[in-house]
């Protein structure tokens, strides 16, 4: 377990006024249903979290990827989500939590590696690089160092599609509870018209024959009304 530095945690007389961002979508329908309305424009209190943690991780000189939700809302792929997902390396988090928690942010769970946006209840979480998707069982996939993988867009690093896409395969493939992360792959895979040699180019051997069995799936179910 990544262990911050002693004297980085909160007190609890400043942590009981932030609401998390997903207790609020579960507690106030109206609130939550105008909170996806503007995410669907870029102005929710993910988009927000998202702009306001990059621009500090750039200005630390941090190397980091996002990841997850957001990197499939850049890639075209436009779906709600509640949280931000950030690849890092080990030093990358220590760094981050140096320099941030007690300056707008809070660790999610003392000791832990996520940190919460105190402005927006938001939660970010951390990938770490070197360890495996998935199972998170050593496998040839593993989550590699931002630094080789990030795309640029409006001051914002990315996952690269390849990456996102490799990434996702080996977590559905080895965990059952991650098969949300197939599907990911085979609406990327239609939206993008991504072609079978998009395998052979891009992606791990490891991969492939799952990145084919779902263009396959895809090619193959008829067109919707």
């Amino acid at each position: 377990m990544f262990e911050p530095n002693a004297g980085t945690h909160p007190t609890n007389a400043y942590s009981q006024f932030m609401v998390a961002y997903e207790t609020r979508l579960q507690t106030d329908p109206r609130w939550a249903l105008s909170e996806g309305s503007r995410h669907f424009e870029d102005r929710s209190a993910v988009h927000d979290t998202l702009r306001r943690v990059t621009a500090r991780l750039n200005d630390l000189g941090i190397p980091y990827a996002v990841s997850g939700g957001m990197a499939l809302f850049h890639h075209g792929l436009r779906r709600f989500t509640e949280d931000v997902d950030i690849l890092v390396t080990t030093e990358g988090l220590r760094g981050i939590h140096d320099s941030l928690v007690g300056l707008g942010y809070l660790p999610v769970v003392a000791g832990g590696k996520g940190i919460r946006d105190t402005q927006t209840g938001v939660r970010i979480d951390f990938i770490i690089s070197g360890e495996y998707p998935g199972d998170g069982k050593p496998k040839p996939v593993r989550f590699p160092d931002p630094s080789g993988v990030a795309l640029e867009h409006d001051h914002i690093r990315y996952l690269n599609l390849p990456t996102l896409i490799e990434l996702k395969l080996a977590s559905g493939m080895t965990n059952p509870a991650r098969l949300r992360d197939l599907s990911d792959v085979l609406e990327l895979i239609r939206l993008l018209a991504l072609p079978p040699a998009f395998a052979e180019q891009h992606l791990s051997p490891f991969v492939r024959e799952k990145f084919l069995e779902l263009h396959r799936a895809g090619a193959s179910e008829p067109a919707g009304p």
